[in-house]
């Protein structure tokens, strides 16, 4: 469980944070401006401390996909017809993950107002679906099938 929880982190963190970053490039924040804005949720002065607060957006980006993994692997064993479409599993926990972020987390934390911007929504929609609940969901499926007592 361990080891698929780690792949599934490493994989839809990566493609979240390029994907993150290459965003903030087109829109003219750059990468490390958008890593210190990460970190500064747990950590509020992290805007202002240079590359270790780009660095620390990093880790707390990867904690926060670790924690996003472990739970749809949990999901899985416990429930395995959630593996069973892991397409289908994958977009629905992309919504779920996109709604806990975006509409609970982000705002009581960063008092941001409602609704978010169309731009932001689809943006952020694509990135939970397609780069986050999708490859954890195919990593989970791949790696606990078989393994499971239905």
């Amino acid at each position: 469980m361990g080891r698929t929880i780690a792949m599934a982190t490493l994989v839809a963190g990566a493609l979240d944070i390029l994907y993150a970053a290459l965003m903030s490039s087109i829109f003219g924040r750059g990468p490390a401006s958008m890593l210190r804005t990460v970190a500064s949720g747990p950590f509020p002065g992290a805007t202002e401390w240079g590359a270790t607060g780009s660095i620390l957006g990093l880790v707390v980006h990867f904690v926060l996909m670790a924690i996003m993994a472990a739970c749809f692997v949990i999901a899985a064993r416990n429930w395995p017809a959630v593996i069973a479409k892991p397409i289908h599993a994958g977009v629905a926990y992309g919504l779920i993950t996109y709604v806990v972020m975006n509409w609970i987390v982000v705002p009581i934390r960063f008092d941001s107002p409602l609704p978010p911007q169309t731009r932001a929504i689809v943006s952020q929609l694509f990135a939970h679906i397609a780069l986050v609940g999708i490859p954890i969901a195919l990593i989970t499926a791949k790696n606990l099938r078989g393994r499971l007592i239905a």
